[in-house]
């Protein structure tokens, strides 16, 4: 399978999964949604801010799922990961308030980030609000 994470622009972490200083992606959900039991290791992410071109490639090295969360776990899930999710310290309570009420998390290990020729993707049938898309090949959902 191949996804398309689609990031929050304003958070700026696409430009940190280029230059290593994000070498793993999270998702925090209080329901199961994608990537939840569907990223694999080996499988290829594209990864694009939202409104913006995918421009960037990864595979996905590990994935790690917790469940039943409570915001004592979720501070030790960011403390323990959070710098290689992106977050600089001095961010980790204001991402500790975000996520303190979700019940799913998934960390995805990222390797071999690089840039790719920019390419936009038809979301129909995903959803206009789908954050995580997964499909047998981005081929069929490339414009």
């Amino acid at each position: 399978m191949e996804h398309v994470a689609i990031m929050q622009k304003s958070w700026g972490l696409t430009q940190k999964i280029l230059d290593g200083r994000k070498t793993i992606e999270s998702r925090w959900y209080a329901v199961r949604h994608k990537p939840w039991d569907v990223v694999q290791a080996g499988e290829t992410i594209y990864f694009k801010d939202a409104g913006q071109l995918a421009t960037i490639r990864a595979e996905a090295e590990k994935v790690l799922q917790f469940v039943d969360l409570t915001p004592k776990r979720v501070g030790e899930i960011l403390e323990k990961y959070g710098e290689k999710d992106g977050i600089e310290k001095a961010d980790v309570s204001k991402f500790l308030k975000k996520f303190k009420d979700k019940n799913y998390c998934v960390l995805i290990f990222l390797k071999n980030p690089r840039k790719i020729k920019p390419f936009n993707i038809n979301k129909s049938g995903f959803g206009a609000m789908s954050a995580w898309i997964t499909v047998d090949s981005v081929s069929k959902i490339k414009k």
